[in-house]
């Protein structure tokens, strides 16, 4: 038997996001959110993040430089994300310089700000450091 989207998916988002960031989206997860919970996870993991065209770290880095030129708040799941799947602080670091190229220079420092705040927080160890945000923004 073959395995659906939906647990391939899950499968996925607990390997890059972490397992309990993923639980903790899903203990929230309400009738109204349901179907959008299931969505993310059968397409953006099930689909997109399970091919096998490009590596977790090389997918893990555009998303950050997407993230990051949107200027989106998810950026710091991703960061902490890129870090669980063992992205270098010198890659992002080279990802938000083409992003201030690119994106321009207000959307890197904002992402530059949100990278050290990650990083030092795993240099220190501290609880918050292990698990990012709990926003609802940041379920994906």
């Amino acid at each position: 038997m073959t395995e659906s989207r939906f647990d391939i998916g899950m499968k996925v988002r607990k390997e890059v996001l972490g397992s309990e960031h993923v639980e903790r989206a899903l203990a929230r997860t309400t009738e109204f959110d349901a179907d959008f919970q299931r969505f993310i996870t059968e397409t953006a993991w099930g689909s997109l993040w399970a091919r096998p065209d490009l590596d977790r770290r090389t997918r893990s880095l555009v998303t950050v430089a997407i993230l990051a030129a949107l200027g989106r708040e998810e950026l710091a799941l991703h960061l902490h994300a890129s870090r669980n799947i063992g992205v270098d602080p010198h890659d992002i670091a080279e990802v938000l310089l083409h992003v201030a190229v690119y994106a321009g220079v207000p959307a890197a420092n904002a992402a530059f700000s949100m990278a050290k705040k990650e990083f030092d927080q795993r240099a220190g160890g501290s609880e918050e450091a292990k698990s990012p945000s709990t926003s609802q923004e940041e379920d994906a």
